[in-house]
């Protein structure tokens, strides 16, 4: 998640967005050129009527399209990313109510995947010191930022001297937010999702602050577990989840077993053919002859640092966020010629966005979609977890429903080194 400010956005462009058209799409569909849409997008030529009402027309042609939400579980997206999460709790019959995403581009990316009748919220902060805004929810899910939590997030901030985890005050703080609003709502779940180091970072008191919140002072039954992408798509990708029910349950996130290793894919089943790929994704001479320098330089020093190949035999690292820099986390080895990055369709399918039974649109830069992918949860693995919660959520939810309402307690969530921050739950 970003802390930029994003800029404000046209009447019009809200509406191509919730629309899912591209700007060409938009062009067609208006029977006007590519420069007209772009006026009416930055607000430079005050859209014709007729354009407006055209546009209105396509947001309830693709919300029609979209096939009837069954009463079940209902769920918010918080710190939502491109919409990783939802994805995975969408598959087991799930309905989103409120999204908050504060990246614009993300927001981008997320509109066009997802047909919603509510807008997009933007700052967390703004939901969490009045959590009334956000509609009633069964499940909150959050990927919250990882930024302060990871190793090189924390090696950065440590060598330019600033604070992290708790003590930063722009990101390190929102996972108290996230608390905030789980103490307003009492929701009978919640999943929250981090990078594998949140476990250690700051000799594992980071950690132990979050779930004390969680289970003393929210009250929640709450388990953890790490879990690898490996299973599910050819990328080593851990991450940690963290799930909490209001109410105690049979369900046992260490038990789940994940699928055997003889039908873990590799890189192959998801490259596309080798006349599908633009040649600007291979690397150039310069780069190329620059990272095996680099690399070089590493392995003389003993270190680990350089590129890394991979074949269609092999499991990739961990993508991540600085892939659009030059690649070598996962470069694609090539016969003949010099290797080459993923394409940003191979990043969705890397990412599991993307497969035999879904397409996932990416409307955006390559720049901006590596980010995207980079910081993006597996969806696969948030499927496999949905999956394994569902009877138990709907088991929550039938009990809910049939135990009137009891009185109001008002819960604390306290931030360290600050007062304690008193919550109706």
């Amino acid at each position: 998640m970003s802390l930029k400010p994003t800029k404000k956005r046209t009447e019009f462009k809200e509406l191509r967005e919730r629309a899912g058209l591209t700007i060409p799409e938009t062009a067609d569909v208006l029977k006007v050129d590519l420069r007209t849409v772009y006026r009416y997008e930055r607000g430079e030529t005050r859209p014709t009527k007729l354009a407006l009402d055209k546009m209105r027309e396509a947001v309830e042609t693709r919300l029609a399209q979209e096939p009837a939400a069954a009463p079940g579980i209902r769920f918010i997206d918080l710190f939502a990313g491109i919409g990783g999460l939802r994805l995975g709790f969408q598959a087991i019959g799930g309905r989103c109510v409120f999204t908050s995403e504060w990246d614009a581009k993300c927001q981008e990316t997320y509109r066009q995947n997802f047909a919603d009748n509510h807008e997009i919220g933007g700052d967390i902060r703004e939901y969490s010191s009045n959590p009334g805004k956000i509609p009633e929810h069964d499940l909150l899910l959050a990927g919250f930022p990882c930024q302060p939590f990871s190793i090189a997030g924390v090696s950065k901030k440590n060598a330019l001297g600033r604070p992290h985890g708790f003590l930063c005050d722009t990101q390190g703080t929102l996972f108290f937010d996230t608390a905030q609003i789980i103490a307003h709502h009492r929701p009978a779940a919640f999943v929250l999702e981090n990078v594998k180091n949140l476990e250690r970072h700051d000799g594992g008191r980071t950690f132990a602050t979050i779930i004390n919140v969680l289970r003393n002072e929210l009250g929640y039954h709450v388990q953890h577990r790490v879990i690898s992408s490996e299973p599910w798509v050819p990328q080593r990708r851990e991450r940690i989840f963290i799930v909490g029910f209001r109410e105690p349950t049979a369900f046992d996130l260490s038990s789940l077993r994940l699928p055997p290793k003889t039908q873990w894919p590799k890189l192959g089943s998801i490259l596309q053919s080798p006349d599908e790929v633009d040649p600007k994704y291979t690397l150039t001479a310069h780069l190329w002859k620059y990272l095996q320098a680099y690399k070089e330089k590493h392995t003389a020093a003993g270190n680990g640092f350089g590129f890394s190949l991979f074949g269609p035999d092999d499991v990739t690292r961990t993508l991540s966020a600085r892939y659009y820099k030059d690649g070598s986390e996962v470069l694609v080895k090539q016969r003949g010629t010099r290797p080459r990055r993923l394409t940003p369709t191979e990043c969705a399918r890397l990412m599991g966005f993307e497969n035999d039974r879904r397409k996932f649109r990416i409307v955006v830069s390559d720049t901006q979609a590596y980010k995207q992918f980079g910081n993006a949860v597996v969806v696969p693995v948030v499927e496999f977890l949905a999956k394994a919660m569902k009877p138990h959520l709907d088991a929550a939810l039938a009990r809910q429903a049939s135990v009137p309402p009891g009185p109001t307690v008002v819960r604390q969530v306290t931030r360290p080194d600050r007062q304690p921050v008193a919550v109706n739950g």
